[in-house]
């Protein structure tokens, strides 16, 4: 079954609106201020409809919408794949945008408890989840080569020239999928990170790729919400500019996910079953 995708909107909001400001030296008080314009990244509701009923409402970053609905959805544990979905509608609010899922009436029932009662924060990756199992379920395990060393210096080095939106904002996140040799092959923007990792899960399904033929590379530190998410994408390794949590490290060992962050100018490999000798 192919999904059905119509855009109920008029012209898309700028993702990075112009702001007028002055611009002042560091270190240098008495230096005279000089107008500047600084490009800001927007953020508005973005409502989740499933079968017209609200599930979420998520701040974002207006751009990609098709991509960040379907990723949610799969990332949310809606749905299992693309196929199990039959319409998205896109449309324009008062404030924001409402997506709109249509699928199977029990898939919509069986995610009761993952519906989000409280508005999500861009920033947040399980705010209003309602029961602590909902909020922490256990991630699938995940399967696939890791890259080489040299492979991560490469997505490294590459990752800000493929941040265009960020090239104007200076403040949003990415998630950019890799194949094995390093090289970006796709990548999502957005003011929150888990967002931008939706986005990328949307695109891939959408592209029809397999994620767990190469590696994801994060802009962001890495949270546990990222490790689940990028474990129902099967990404056999997540590497970020950050570092990881602890919790995110004992759910990736759970996974069979490897890990990887910068520290300095170095790239620190963990080892994420040692977080669990070290509890024990």
């Amino acid at each position: 079954m192919t999904m059905e995708i119509r855009r109920l909107t008029g012209a898309p909001l700028p993702v990075s609106p112009a702001v007028r400001g002055s611009m002042v030296s560091r270190g240098d008080s008495r230096a005279p201020q000089r107008p500047a314009v600084w490009r800001v990244p927007e953020e508005t509701p973005l409502a989740i409809l499933l079968n017209g009923e609200s599930f979420a409402v998520m701040m974002g970053t207006p751009a990609d919408l098709e991509d960040f609905a379907v990723g949610f959805a799969l990332t949310e544990g809606i749905i299992d794949d693309l196929a199990q979905l039959t319409s998205l509608r896109i449309a324009e609010a008062a404030d924001g945008f409402v997506l709109n899922l249509r699928l199977d009436p029990a898939r919509v029932a069986a995610v009761a408890d993952r519906r989000r009662s409280l508005p999500g924060r861009a920033g947040c990756g399980v705010c209003g989840a309602q029961t602590i199992a909902a909020a922490l379920p256990r991630p699938p395990k995940v399967a696939g080569a890791y890259p080489a060393v040299a492979a991560l210096e490469a997505a490294y080095a590459a990752l800000p020239e493929f941040q265009a939106m960020k090239a104007e904002n200076r403040s949003t996140h990415s998630a950019a999928f890799c194949d094995l040799t390093g090289a970006i092959r796709l990548l999502r923007e957005d003011i929150g990170r888990h967002n931008a990792l939706d986005k990328l899960g949307g695109a891939l399904a959408r592209a029809g790729r397999d994620a767990g033929g190469g590696f994801i590379l994060l802009s962001s530190r890495i949270s546990v919400e990222l490790v689940q998410k990028a474990a129902v994408l099967r990404v056999p390794f997540l590497a970020a500019v950050s570092a990881p949590s602890a919790l995110a490290l004992r759910l990736a060992s759970d996974a069979g996910m490897g890990l990887a962050g910068l520290a300095g100018d170095d790239i620190m490999l963990f080892e994420t079953a040692s977080i669990r000798e070290t509890a024990a």
